[in-house]
């Protein structure tokens, strides 16, 4: 059953980064693209190469929709859904994420 997973303080994450977070043993990429409390979860596993580095991407904006790029060789995955523009064969886990009282909550 899935609950809501306490993981940092939204302080924590600078507006337009990422940083990965260990929630009930899988590695999630929690992003926060704008100085706002908006906070988007997607698995931190590039599945191109089964690397732990999605957190490190950068957040990009492509037909008005929210993208991370890998750092490995620039896949991009839509944070709302987790959906790989170049094959979605290799679309990635996306997780609800929230922030309740400037803390941020994962639901895993």
């Amino acid at each position: 059953m899935s609950q809501w997973n306490t993981v940092c303080q939204l302080s924590d994450i600078l507006p337009e980064t990422g940083v990965c977070a260990l929630v009930k043993g899988e590695q999630i990429a929690i992003f926060r693209p704008y100085a706002d409390e908006q906070v988007y979860a997607v698995s931190n596993i590039d599945p191109f190469f089964e690397a732990s580095v999605l957190s490190r991407g950068l957040i990009a904006e492509h037909h008005n929709e929210l993208w991370i790029t890998s750092p490995l060789k620039k896949q991009h995955f839509r944070l709302i859904d987790g959906y790989c523009l170049e094959d979605e064969s290799y679309s990635i886990a996306h997780f609800a994420a929230r922030v309740e009282n400037g803390v941020v909550q994962i639901k895993a």
